[in-house]
């Protein structure tokens, strides 16, 4: 599986945040964190808005490195992704994303690699 693929079959390289980080666009972060503050209703400040991926080394969002009950989870039970988890398919917390988000499922399964 692509070491850009997160826990949750979200693809890192598609991530706004992320393209942010590598190319260090302000621009980029002021918008991410804009969007991302509405979205969630929350403060999230463009400072925030800096991520190398989740599963490699280097920055992570507050979110994703202290918050992410999935990414928490996932790495509690030492798996690769939650496409390793036997409770892949019935996974209330992953629902939160594959529920809406059919690309990441099929990332998990390893359909889009």
């Amino acid at each position: 599986m692509k070491q850009l693929i997160a826990y949750c079959g979200l693809d890192c390289e598609k991530c706004e945040a992320r393209i942010a980080t590598v190319n260090n666009d302000d621009a980029l972060r002021v918008k991410v964190a804009k969007e991302w503050s509405e979205l969630n209703k929350v403060e999230i400040t463009p400072e925030m808005i800096n991520c190398d991926g989740c599963r490699v080394d280097g920055a992570k969002t507050p979110f994703c490195a202290h918050l992410c009950p999935i990414r928490r989870c996932a790495a509690g039970r030492g798996v690769s992704t939650c496409g390793d988890c036997a409770k892949l398919d019935s996974c209330k917390t992953l629902e939160m994303i594959t529920g809406n988000n059919a690309e990441a499922l099929q990332n998990l399964k390893g359909k889009n690699i």
